[in-house]
């Protein structure tokens, strides 16, 4: 077992030296090209002023420059900070504030979109983020183009970067994800090497990874799925990382054939994409070996197809969040299909998860319960927020997860619920309290309450009903365009109502149930 990602990354590129370790278009890199690319971005960074704890966030899609730079971060002792490409510049600055990133990694022109201006439009101040670094596209005035960056790494000793990492331990910090929370702020969850490296080595040797697999990351770096499940299981394997930046079913059908690709996880959504593409027959998809999902309930009939029809050997479902470094259970290979379709498996190796009632005793088997987890997986806590962590994790070592599900007599479980208030649009969770938070920033707004509705092609959507600020006055389209250009796309309400008061019980909390009721949701 490996002590630290750096270390991991050394003896990968030993052992596998020749072997490919990233395809992303004109670039492949080796697994001893890759450790070189990591060593001179490390040292780039101590040139910089990078020192062991600093955090460096990453804004950017799925290329190959973000897993050179976020090895490169774990390689100083840095912690990496993942940031939503999705997010606008007020949410972004928001992480980079809370996390206090001394650095980041960001691009420009990415699906048309200029990042640094994103930045650069807030109001908000960011003293501590003493550089910004363009790793593709035009570098704006005040930032270090990619090149200019790697220059710096002349600077500092050839040996400094190896001196750097040799300093680390099992239990220093590797990065900070943020989550969203019903506290309206996202909080930032620590994970440390050790147990990134050991709830991987399970999880990979769960599915069955292995060395010489091929392995298309569709699902985005700057979440622990795309990231955690993605790149990073396929150097401890050995296997082969094919980046995608944006997911379109026909790129995703012709790199399965063109580049032989394995390893496809994703949402069940992506698999009915396929499987629902009218030339799908037209391409050579019989290399796909691997699946896995999660995320959504699951139609038994589509893990048969997605055996029969797309040709997987194994399909996996599993369950986890950012605060158990992304896994809890998962499903095993002799599982059926009803089991992998209906139930998220069972607790991985060595995590314990219960489901309790009420007053905190273990459910019955098969009556629901909050799901709570310990184990060596669970997150040393919430960045900044002592009281936040001690309400997620009590003092026995449990996390309270605020899922709701069954544990049968196997073990399995079943999600039955959600968070009270979160709702899922398309995929991402939304929480009505981190999108109530960013309205009221919205000049003439005075109060607001979001709710997720039913909607036909995403699932739920958000709805938000708005109280216009004193002697100001408010339009349902205007709060909608408002929100387009300073929130994730996920997060905008797609519905807005103008009340002359939110309806509120006695102690002045808004009954969110009475505004359900209102639009039948």
């Amino acid at each position: 077992m490996f002590e630290t990602i750096p270390n991991m990354l050394a003896r990968q590129a030993e052992a596998l030296g020749d072997r490919h370790a990233i395809v992303d278009g004109p670039t492949t890199l080796t697994f001893g090209a890759l450790s070189e690319r990591v060593d001179e971005a490390a040292r780039a960074l101590i040139a910089v002023g990078i020192s062991k704890g600093d955090r460096v966030a990453i804004w950017a899609p799925n290329v190959w420059e973000w897993i050179v730079c976020a090895l490169a971060i774990h390689t100083v002792g840095g912690v990496m900070v993942p940031v939503n490409t999705r997010y606008k510049g007020i949410e972004a600055a928001y992480l980079l504030d809370k996390s206090a990133a001394k650095a980041l990694f960001t691009v420009t022109g990415f699906l048309d979109v200029d990042y640094v201006a994103l930045l650069r439009d807030t109001d908000i101040e960011l003293p501590g983020l003493a550089q910004i670094i363009v790793v593709r596209g035009d570098a704006p005035e005040g930032t270090l183009s990619y090149q200019e960056f790697l220059d710096r790494a002349s600077e500092v000793s050839e040996t400094a970067a190896k001196e750097r990492a040799a300093t680390l331990g099992p239990d220093d910090l590797a990065d900070i994800l943020f989550t969203s929370g019903t506290t309206g702020k996202p909080k930032g969850a620590m994970c440390t090497h050790a147990q990134n490296l050991r709830v991987y080595d399970q999880w990979s040797s769960i599915i069955g990874l292995r060395e010489g697999d091929r392995y298309l990351v569709v699902l985005p770096f700057f979440h622990s799925f795309g990231y955690k499940a993605g790149w990073f299981s396929a150097l401890l394997r050995g296997a082969t990382i094919f980046p995608e930046p944006v997911f379109d079913v026909n790129v995703v059908l012709r790199r399965i054939q063109e580049d032989a690709i394995t390893m496809l996880p994703g949402p069940p959504a992506l698999y009915q994409s396929l499987l629902l593409h009218p030339d799908r027959a037209q391409f050579d998809i019989s290399s796909l070996r691997l699946a896995v999902t999660g995320a959504a309930a699951i139609p038994v009939e589509l893990i048969h197809r997605m055996k029969d029809d797309l040709g997987f050997d194994t399909v996996i479902t599993a369950y986890g969040l950012t605060e158990s470094c992304g896994v809890v259970t998962m499903c095993r290979l002799d599982d059926d299909a009803e089991t992998i379709a209906t139930t998220s498996g069972r607790a991985i190796p060595d995590v314990e998860v219960r489901i309790i009632d009420g007053e905190g005793n273990p459910a019955p088997t098969n009556d629901p319960g909050e799901i709570v987890v310990r184990g060596y997986n669970v997150m040393k806590g919430y960045l900044d927020a002592d009281e936040e962590t001690k309400k997620a994790i009590d003092a026995d070592g449990w996390l309270h997860t605020g899922d709701i599900g069954t544990m049968d007599e196997r073990g399995n479980i079943k999600i039955t619920d959600r968070l009270k208030d979160m709702f899922i649009v398309g995929g991402f969770n939304a929480y009505p309290a981190e999108i109530e938070n960013t309205l009221l920033q919205m000049p003439g707004i005075g109060e607001v309450a979001v709710i997720g509705v039913p909607d036909e092609r995403l699932g739920e959507v958000g709805m938000a009903f708005v109280v216009a600020a004193p002697g100001q006055s408010l339009v349902s389209d205007a709060v909608i365009a408002w929100s387009r250009k300073n929130m994730a796309n996920f997060k905008v309400p797609r519905r807005v109502e103008v009340l002359d008061a939110l309806p509120r019980n006695a102690t002045g909390k808004v009954v969110k149930f009475e505004l359900r009721e209102r639009v039948g949701a």
